[in-house]
């Protein structure tokens, strides 16, 4: 077994560190997950709840697995609302990424998610591997593959960088501002 890996279950301790940074005041982090997606949404859920308990956020976990469960995922959200949303930059929730800064922004929710496309997309911010990079990082694996390696020869590949993306016009529409140091930090600001 060979391959590449984005590492999102060790980016999600990181991006919870950022939600207190624009936020100081959060206490409440509600997670959105994809059973669809069980293996590794357990994983990010287990490191989601361990990184939050050393942070002192409490986190609700809603399912979702179809677009239509997103509005009565958020409607579910009303009592006990929730400081921020968490999601991870899986299948679901990057093909509905646009659906979902939608619904959030309508709520006045800010969204944090592990993957520069969801941000791109509308979400507050996120920070993960740069997915593009690891897919073409994966197209060589294959490459090398049909050209006769094996591939319990080839290592699992690591991403070697993580992204921290803000979209500043999300901040600003949910109004928030946003700490210059984060602004600093940050790989990307989408204006």
């Amino acid at each position: 077994m060979t391959g590449t890996s984005t590492q999102t279950t060790a980016a999600v301790g990181k991006l919870l560190e950022l939600i207190p940074r624009f936020l100081p005041r959060a206490t409440r982090v509600a997670a959105l997950w994809d059973p669809v997606n069980a293996i590794s949404q357990q994983l990010r859920m287990g490191e989601t709840l361990i990184a939050a308990a050393r942070l002192h956020l409490f986190v609700r976990i809603i399912e979702v697995e179809a677009r239509e469960d997103l509005d009565s995922a958020f409607t579910a959200l009303r009592p006990g609302r929730p400081d921020a949303v968490l999601i991870s930059a899986d299948t679901f929730f990057l093909t509905n990424a646009g659906r979902l800064a939608e619904i959030a922004l309508a709520y006045r929710l800010p969204v944090f998610g592990t993957g520069r496309p969801l941000t791109e997309a509308g979400i507050l911010a996120s920070y993960g591997a740069n997915v593009a990079v690891v897919a073409r990082r994966s197209a060589t694996y294959v490459q090398r593959i049909l050209q006769g390696a094996k591939p319990g020869d080839l290592p699992i590949e690591q991403p070697t960088k993580f992204e921290f993306v803000i979209n500043l016009r999300t901040a600003n529409a949910l109004g928030l501002t946003v700490p210059q140091s984060l602004m600093m930090r940050a790989d990307e600001v989408i204006q």
